[in-house]
């Protein structure tokens, strides 16, 4: 039978794609940046003050230099990682201001929180880079804020990161911090060696900050995930099409001043759009109308040739639940299976982005594996198959003791948290709740943490450089 979820042909692709240029071309994006509207103006686009209006042209001739795949370089490089085309990376939830403890508390994240994030991220087999930021620390000033934590996924990690990029000045330290790391921008100019998130601003605009990290980033050649949130019957049109059509120019029109501002940058087309709870005006992440959209926009993405971004393990649950379970692994499933190449909040979201459980990262993580394990590719051969073991034991015997199951049971996949003990086992061994496992091994996990090496001249430089900023900035 033929998978039932919507792919979507090439004349709805072109309905959708007709449409959004409609939009660029007649209504426009509204860039509140005057550098922005100047790269643009110069490069002969029509503008009406902040409004560019962006032609069918102007896409395609961004879409040319838009890689389909890229590299991002680790500090340690046995961590590089490619995205696009058929690779694919996991990352941590993002942005938090929240902790949820194992006991369903909430409270205000902390500097040492986002350490533990470095901690779960560095020793992780699942995700492949960390995010930027795993949570907002609530106890360090807010103007400064990225300084610790940018020194943090470099000094805690050597895998992949993502920088900050919410302001034109975090965006500016990300870039000269990876610097220091590298050996001087030039260097940044061979190789992307960090990504980070761009938000436009629904409807059909980008904020200062926002526009201006993309000319920061892409003017060194630096991966950026550009990415909207519409919130269909709030900042977008209550259906879904609609949606679609609204977000596409959106992402569109970032990506045009990507490659305007750094022919050539990596750039991911990325979009989180769910529909608004219409009692609440809450995102709901973890509605059925969300998943239906990710899955359009990962085939929009193909429709570009573009690495894509969705969310992954997302809910409106406040714990670690069934709910939080349900929602956030038919996301999740529906991104790894469609081909999404950029899975931000592979663990540890919860309650629509505003809080985060490390409990449930650790569960996520089982997920994530078990996923992985869904899309692994068969060897199907005649060596595989084996008819002469089948034929070997017949209607009479039992493959138990059979060799052949010696030599390949250990590559059955195993969970590491989920049981299949038998009833009375899993009772006797106190009925523990998955979530209660997930309690009993976190320490245990972090207490397996190790700081990767790191040069002590080059850690020296970082830590000089944020106290050198911290002053300028408080």
């Amino acid at each position: 039978m033929a998978d039932r979820m919507q792919a979507l042909t090439q004349d709805e692709l072109h309905l959708i794609h007709d449409a959004s240029m409609e939009v660029l071309v007649e209504t426009g994006v509204k860039f509140h940046s005057a550098d922005a509207v100047e790269i643009f103006r110069q490069n002969g686009f029509r503008t009406e003050g902040l409004r560019v209006l962006i032609t069918e042209k102007d896409v395609e001739k961004a879409l040319e230099t838009a890689p389909s795949r890229f590299p991002l370089t680790a500090r340690n490089p046995a961590y590089s990682v490619s995205i696009g085309e058929d690779d694919f990376v996991f990352l941590p939830t993002s942005g938090p201001p929240n902790v949820v403890t194992s006991k369903g508390e909430r409270r205000a994240a902390t500097l040492e929180d986002y350490y533990t994030c470095c901690r779960l991220v560095q020793t992780s087999d699942q995700l492949q880079m960390t995010g930027f930021p795993m949570v907002q620390p609530g106890d360090i000033p807010p103007q400064a804020a990225h300084l610790d934590m940018m020194l943090a996924n470099m000094a805690l990690c050597d895998k992949p990161f993502l920088g900050g990029a919410s302001s034109r000045m975090a965006a500016v330290d990300s870039l000269e911090m990876a610097a220091i790391a590298w050996g001087g921008k030039t260097n940044l100019r061979r190789q992307p060696v960090m990504g980070v998130i761009i938000n436009a601003l629904s409807p059909l605009q980008y904020t200062a900050d926002e526009a201006d990290s993309i000319i920061e980033m892409a003017g060194l050649g630096q991966a950026m995930v550009i990415t909207d949130m519409v919130m269909a019957g709030s900042s977008g049109p209550i259906s879904l099409p609609g949606v679609l059509a609204l977000a596409n120019a959106e992402i569109l029109g970032g990506v045009v001043l990507s490659q305007l501002a750094g022919p050539g940058s990596p750039v991911v087309y990325g979009s989180v759009s769910a529909p608004a709870d219409m009692r609440t005006v809450i995102s709901a992440v973890g509605a059925p109308e969300a998943v239906v959209l990710a899955s359009a926009i990962i085939q929009l993405a193909r429709y570009y040739r573009l690495p894509c971004r969705t969310g992954g393990m997302l809910t409106n649950a406040h714990c670690a639940d069934g709910q939080a379970a349900a929602e956030g692994t038919l996301m999740m499933s529906t991104a790894v299976r469609n081909g999404s190449n950029f899975i931000l909040h592979a663990c540890g979201q919860l309650g629509a982005y505003l809080s985060i459980s490390f409990e449930k990262w650790l569960l996520d993580e089982e997920v994530c594996r078990m996923l992985r394990r869904v899309v692994a590719t068969a060897d199907i051969s005649v060596e595989s198959i084996d008819v002469d073991t089948i034929k070997s034991v017949g209607s009479d015997g039992n493959y138990l003791l059979h060799p052949t199951t010696f030599r390949h049971c250990r590559e059955l996949y195993r969970p590491e948290l989920f049981t299949r003990d038998d009833y009375q086992k899993w009772y006797n061994d106190g009925a523990r709740r998955v979530s209660d496992v997930a309690a009993e091994m976190l320490p245990r996990r972090l207490a397996g943490y190790t700081k990767p090496p790191i040069d002590e001249g080059l850690e020296k430089a970082l830590n000089e450089y944020v106290q050198y900023r911290k002053k300028q900035l408080l």
